[in-house]
């Protein structure tokens, strides 16, 4: 009997001893690569990858680890998609514009020309249904979508000299983003899209002859105000657009759930401070320029009225073309018409 109480209580030591014997920490390590389509020292969009990646090493306590590459490191800047949707690297931070190539529907995910505000633009991206027709969309290749960031409007174009009417577009050579670049070569306008480290040399060499990219703060960083005098105001191509990171899906599903939930709560926090440090930065660049010889124009009416029409003959065309575009439309205009409930009354005009 004793030999028997006494192997009953070695093992119930060697169970207890199990139970408590340590995890094995590597278990739970994670280091993932993420491209950046934007250099990580540009103003606004470059800060987005390293606050990702520096939000989720605090919260994991290290364990979930995300280094950021700069544009050409793992990718060229915009060229990000297929090596996403090929496992290449597990991330990849830039705007759905860029990836317009592959389905033209994606440039309606970052912005349209006379599209909405920050305000109306994320609600219906996170309670119109609009983030869930774009990740169906990436998800046929493999991609896992993250709304992770937006900006307010643009600048709507750098030009050498004034531009006195649309006549004066045609023939010009002009780097372009998104449903906008389809609107400037309705003026007869050659555009290109280039990414951010590519349009400064491309400007400077004559390659093109004018260029849009970003916010006054974001554009000064590039360089554009040392060639191009005359920067034009509204943003009538983006009045807001958004940021995106993309995951390789496969990448995606084998992450610990309490990783993704730290990832997608960077991604969120990432939103409002990125509205804000868009909003808190643009008027000293514009004072900027003006300092260095920058005239800030403002578009005429009658421009803006052509513009606009152009665009309306664009998005029919866009529409037809491509049944992605037709869907994320329908369901932006379902999601416009219950707004303006709200939107034409609840603020000043």
């Amino acid at each position: 009997m004793k030999s028997v109480i006494k192997g009953l209580a070695l093992g119930a030591i060697a169970a207890v001893a199990v139970s408590t014997a340590p995890v094995d920490a590597s278990a739970e390590k994670v280091r993932w690569k993420m491209h950046s389509a934007f250099g990580t020292q540009l103003a606004v969009l470059g800060r987005v990858g390293p606050y990702i990646a520096d939000t989720v090493r605090e919260m994991s306590e290290g364990d979930f680890d995300i280094k950021v590459f700069e544009p050409g490191a793992l990718a060229g800047g915009y060229a990000y998609y297929d090596p996403i949707s090929q496992g290449a690297f597990e991330a990849a931070y830039g705007t759905p514009g860029a990836n317009q190539g592959k389905n033209s529907a994606l440039a309606f995910a970052s912005s349209w020309p006379f599209g909405p505000g920050m305000g109306e633009f994320l609600a219906w991206l996170k309670f119109g249904g609009g983030i869930e027709i774009i990740e169906e969309i990436y998800a046929r290749d493999n991609i896992k979508y993250f709304m992770c960031g937006l900006i307010a409007p643009e600048t709507s174009g750098w030009f050498r000299e004034p531009v006195e009417s649309l006549d004066d577009l045609k023939g010009m050579k002009m780097r372009f983003f998104g449903m906008g670049a389809k609107v400037m070569q309705k003026f007869g306008v050659s555009t290109q899209q280039l990414a951010g480290g590519d349009i400064y040399p491309a400007l400077e060499l004559g390659t093109i002859d004018a260029t849009e990219f970003s916010m006054p703060a974001i554009d000064r960083s590039l360089g554009f105000y040392q060639i191009a005098k005359y920067n034009y105001f509204p943003g009538w191509h983006q009045q807001a657009t958004t940021n995106e990171i993309l995951v390789n899906m496969d990448a995606w599903n084998a992450l610990p759930e309490h990783y993704q939930v730290m990832f997608q709560t960077a991604c969120t926090a990432n939103i409002a401070i990125e509205i804000a440090d868009g909003e808190a930065s643009q008027y000293q660049a514009m004072l900027d320029n003006e300092a260095d010889g920058v005239t800030n124009m403002v578009w005429s009416d009658e421009i803006l009225d052509e513009l606009r029409g152009a665009w309306e003959e664009v998005l029919a065309e866009e529409i037809a073309a491509n049944p992605d575009v037709k869907t994320l439309w329908d369901s932006y205009s379902s999601f416009n018409e219950k707004y303006k409930v709200w939107g034409e009354r609840g603020y000043l005009k």
